[in-house]
């Protein structure tokens, strides 16, 4: 068998080894190209939860002043502790007090160059019902508070309802959905993926018929719970 023979029969054997795994790898990438893009819709759905703050929460505080530090602090703190007994005797329970700032800073005259004495303060928040809440501040302020801020308003049963407000975001999204489906002339399939995200509205006040039973009156208002999620389903 010559050279030249041998190197064509070297040539043939390539030539179908190259045709073979041709014949294998274009189905495969036929196959491909022809798998559809899948199909889905996104939708946002809200839901909201309107109701009444049972709950109240406020800093009260006492600044006292003297010519030393020591002196300064000592009047505060029985000040300050006044203000905490009244609290606890109006009704605030222990677990509903927390001291929330003590401050000790020195005062300077006109000039900036002199200290001149010292002033001292203690910030302590109490939570209360709604109902006791005028009663709680004018316990505090008559046993000496000298600030007051707040109230902060919320509901005791806000988890609770907050899980409604998902729900009610939850079947929001799902009309939304459907809606878009019947649109386009889709089907509407599972839900693939959900986000949760939440944001809650400021109480909006009106008018309470206990105000006229305390004499600092505190309107609850109203809130909003709100509940967002963002919600895929899949779609043919």
């Amino acid at each position: 068998m010559t050279r030249r023979f041998r190197s064509i029969l070297f040539l043939s054997a390539l030539l179908l080894v190259a045709s073979a795994v041709a014949g294998v790898a274009q189905p495969r990438l036929g196959r491909a190209a022809d798998t559809p893009a899948r199909k889905t819709i996104t939708v946002t759905g809200n839901g909201t939860i309107t109701t009444v703050p049972d709950r109240a929460a406020f800093d009260f505080s006492v600044t006292s002043q003297a010519a030393t530090a020591k002196a300064a602090l000592a009047k505060n703190a029985a000040e300050a502790a006044a203000v905490i007994a009244a609290l606890k005797n109006a009704g605030i329970a222990t677990a509903d007090l927390q001291t929330g700032q003590v401050s000790l800073n020195p005062q300077f005259n006109q000039a900036g160059t002199d200290v001149v004495g010292y002033t001292a303060a203690n910030t302590v928040s109490a939570k209360t019902t709604i109902a006791k809440a005028g009663s709680i501040v004018d316990a505090a302020v008559d046993a000496g508070a000298n600030g007051v801020s707040g109230p902060s308003l919320s509901r005791s049963d806000s988890s609770a309802l907050y899980r409604d407000a998902l729900k009610n975001a939850v079947a929001d999204a799902g009309e939304k959905a459907k809606a878009l489906a019947a649109a386009s002339g889709l089907a509407l399939g599972r839900v693939q993926v959900i986000v949760e995200g939440a944001q809650s509205s400021p109480p909006i006040p009106f008018a309470s018929k206990d105000a006229a039973a305390s004499s600092t009156p505190i309107e609850p208002g109203t809130q909003e719970i709100d509940a967002t999620v963002t919600v895929t389903y899949d779609a043919s």
